[in-house]
């Protein structure tokens, strides 16, 4: 039987972002993550397979070795639906911003 995890709970753990942030910059096995944390390894082993289940990491088999990359697409597609919010907010602060140094001129005037 497939788990599907919702991929916005995968990553709103730190530990898991952290695992993602490191295997961005290059694949990397198990054993590898796990020495970046205090952890235990099968706590790390844990974060690995729900990223690998929500598909932001790929696993590859190397001869007796694991190695997992970053799945970018399906970051892309994260990205892509969180878009238009970070627009919206983006208005909202810029509007808040001009708000805060208009009274900041009349409190001075």
């Amino acid at each position: 039987m497939e788990v599907r995890r919702d991929v916005f709970q995968a990553i709103a753990d730190p530990t898991r972002r952290a695992i993602l942030a490191m295997v961005a910059v290059k694949a990397m096995t198990p054993g590898a993550i796990a020495l970046e944390f205090d952890s235990s390894r099968q706590t790390i082993s844990k974060h690995i397979q729900v990223l690998s289940e929500c598909d932001l990491l790929r696993k590859e088999v190397i001869g007796r070795e694991i190695v997992y990359h970053l799945e970018g697409q399906k970051l892309k597609e994260i990205a892509d639906f969180i878009e238009p919010f970070r627009g919206m907010w983006d208005k909202r602060f810029d509007k808040l911003e001009s708000l805060m140094k208009s009274l900041q001129q009349n409190k001075q005037a």
